[in-house]
C-alpha cells in the first residue's frame, strides 16, 4: 500500500498540519487502521479506497481513536489523488475540488449554541468572552489574540472537560494581523491530540460564529499553533467552504 505524508494548510514543508495518506484496495480492519495511526503518530491519519466507482469510502483516526470529522486529513488526501474528488465518511458525503494548487472543500456547518460551562481554569490568563459547543468541540472565544498566541493551557483540566461526545476545545479571538479575520487554537488531549496544529474541522464551527459577529461570509482564519496554517473558509446556508493549500513531504510503501 501507498503511505502519504502531507503538510496541510500551508504552502511549505514543515509547516501547516501533517497527516498520514494511506491509499487501499478495499477497506480495511478497523484495529489495524488504528494501528498504523498510532504508529505514524500524526493527529489524524486518514484511510481511503481507491478502487470502485462512485464515492471514495474515507476514514480518520488520530492515536487513539476514530474521529468522525477532519478537515487537513481530508485536504491531504484530496492532494495527493489530484482533481475533484467525492469521499463517503462519517459526516456525509464530502467533496473537494482542486485548482491552482488550492484544495477547496464542501464541509458541514456546525453552528455553536452558548452553553454554561466555565472553563478558566483549564486556560490561564484567558478572560472567556464567551463559551459555545458545537456537535464535535467546545468554542471559546478570547478577549483579544494575545490571550491566544500565548495561551499554555491545563491539558488534564480540558480532557476532564471533554466527554464521548466532546472532542475538544476550540479558543478564538478576533485577528491582531492584516489579511487575517480571527484566530484560534484547538486543544484535544482526550483523542491524543494536545494541540492540533490546523483544525479544518473545527472551523466549521468557527465560520458560523464569526460570519455572524463580523458580518462577512467569506473570512480567514489564522490557526496560531506553533506550527502555524491559514485556512479560508466560506459560509453558506448548512455548508462550509474551506480552502488549504498542502505539500507532499514523502511517500513510501506500508509493508505492515
Amino acid at each position: 500500500m501507498r503511505l502519504y505524508l502531507v503538510d496541510s494548510f500551508t504552502d511549505r514543508a514543515f509547516a501547516g498540519n501533517p497527516a498520514g495518506v494511506v491509499l487501499l484496495d478495499a477497506p480495511a480492519d478497523e484495529a489495524w487502521m488504528q494501528s498504523v495511526a498510532a504508529e505514524l503518530k500524526h493527529s489524524e491519519t486518514a484511510f481511503v479506497v481507491t478502487t470502485g466507482e462512485g464515492a471514495k469510502p474515507l476514514r480518520w483516526f488520530t492515536p487513539v481513536a476514530e474521529v468522525a470529522l477532519c478537515g487537513h486529513a481530508t485536504l491531504a488526501t484530496a492532494h495527493v489523488l489530484g482533481g475533484d474528488q467525492v469521499f463517503s465518511t462519517k459526516s456525509g458525503e464530502l467533496r473537494c475540488t482542486s485548482a491552482g494548487g488550492w484544495v477547496r472543500m464542501d464541509f458541514p456547518a456546525d453552528p455553536s449554541e452558548a452553553v454554561d460551562i466555565d472553563p478558566g481554569a483549564a486556560l490561564p490568563g484567558v478572560t472567556v468572552e464567551h463559551v459555545a459547543r458545537g456537535k464535535f468541540d467546545l468554542l471559546v472565544v478570547a478577549e483579544n489574540a494575545a490571550q491566544v498566541r500565548g495561551l499554555v493551557p491545563d491539558l488534564a483540566a480540558i480532557k476532564a472537560a471533554s466527554s464521548s461526545d466532546i472532542r475538544g476545545m476550540t479558543v478564538t479571538a478576533p485577528s491582531d494581523r492584516e489579511g487575517i479575520d480571527f484566530v484560534s487554537r484547538f486543544f484535544a488531549p482526550a483523542k491524543g491530540v494536545d494541540e492540533d496544529p490546523v483544525t479544518g474541522s473545527a472551523h466549521c464551527t468557527l465560520a458560523p460564529y464569526w460570519a455572524a459577529r463580523l458580518g462577512r461570509n467569506e473570512l480567514v482564519g489564522e490557526q496560531a499553533s506553533p506550527r502555524g496554517g491559514v485556512v479560508r473558509v466560506e459560509l453558506a446556508g448548512d455548508r462550509v467552504t474551506l480552502a488549504g493549500q498542502a505539500v507532499t513531504v514523502f511517500s513510501g510503501d506500508l509493508l505492515a
